[in-house]
């Protein structure tokens, strides 16, 4: 059906595609476990906590945020969002509900200033 030399191009360039796919995959699989790589120390941590009995737990939480404070650097500008960020938040949703409730002047037909 096919010629020999057909054939033997054809089961070269197989073998060379089935190379390249092997190394895709384990290119993939090594950058999967890169990026996943925090979410398995987050997931330890998450069991480790789960076995503390719930008293350790209620005396460790106060003690980790103390960590917290001493190792990490303040971050002024995540705290600042996170403390006045519900605020802000209330004070422009109120004020575009005040803008749509608005009655329009009554000089105007089709409701634009």
């Amino acid at each position: 059906m096919y010629p020999q030399p057909e054939l033997n191009r054809l089961a070269a360039y197989k073998a060379a595609l089935r190379r390249d796919i092997a190394f895709r995959r384990a290119e993939c699989g090594r950058a999967a476990a890169r990026v996943t790589a925090p979410l398995a120390w987050l997931d330890r941590v998450a069991a480790f906590w789960r076995r503390l009995p719930p008293l350790a737990q209620f005396v460790a939480a106060p003690l980790v945020s103390l960590v917290q404070r001493a190792v990490l650097p303040r971050q002024k500008l995540l705290g600042a969002l996170l403390r006045w960020g519900p605020l802000v938040l209330g004070a422009v949703r109120g004020f575009s509900a005040a803008g749509k409730s608005r009655p329009h002047p009554a000089g105007s037909a089709d409701g634009q200033h």
